[in-house]
């Protein structure tokens, strides 16, 4: 039995890709894990022996195969800004890599054109598996709003920002974004007011 909680991260993985993975969350029960994997054919959840450091409790995340998030309960943000009043965001300078098939940690530190401190962006894994981009969120800094895509090379940890041309979305967080044929699609969330 897993203990009571919201906003974990769930992604499919494994040796034969038939394993459900839970990630992270928020709990009152100090004795839940930051890992459990669920059997479909024995209808289980166990709490993988995990090696490596990964310490930091995070909620709100969107799995993908091959990053932020926030580690605070108490966040808060302005609607009218999307800045963050309350709370803490997680820096984008590195990321955990969870090896689903040897339940191994490891953190990989980035580079190039690094996002600022954000958290409620989306994320999606690009169409050639090496690419996770990233849109909106709420930021640390007062007065900034950041409509831009950002992209991480998964070949180098380098982030950069490509060309791009149309219409912006307007700023929005806590929004979700999906991959339907070649488009990222950005739907629902909180829109600056």
């Amino acid at each position: 039995m897993l203990p009571p909680h919201n906003g974990a991260a769930s992604i499919k993985g494994g040796v034969n890709n038939d394993t459900l993975f839970l990630f992270g969350g928020f709990t009152n029960d100090q004795t839940m894990a930051l890992v459990y994997t669920f059997d479909p054919q024995s209808i289980t959840w166990t709490a993988p022996k995990v090696i490596g450091i990964n310490n930091v409790r995070k909620r709100s995340l969107t799995g993908i195969n091959h990053d932020g998030g926030y580690n605070d309960i108490t966040l808060s943000f302005g609607s009218k800004t999307l800045n963050i009043n309350q709370g803490n965001a997680l820096t984008l300078s590195e990321v955990y890599l969870y090896d689903t098939s040897n339940d191994i940690w490891s953190t990989k530190t980035t580079s190039g054109k690094i996002p600022s401190i954000r958290v409620g962006f989306s994320t999606v894994l690009g169409l050639d598996g090496q690419r996770i981009l990233i849109f909106g969120g709420m930021f640390v800094n007062p007065g900034y709003l950041d409509t831009t895509l950002y992209v991480l090379d998964l070949t180098n940890y380098n982030w950069y920002v490509p060309k791009i041309s149309g219409k912006i979305p307007n700023p929005r967080t806590m929004h979700k974004a999906n991959v339907i044929g070649k488009y990222m699609v950005i739907s629902f969330g909180k829109y600056k007011i």
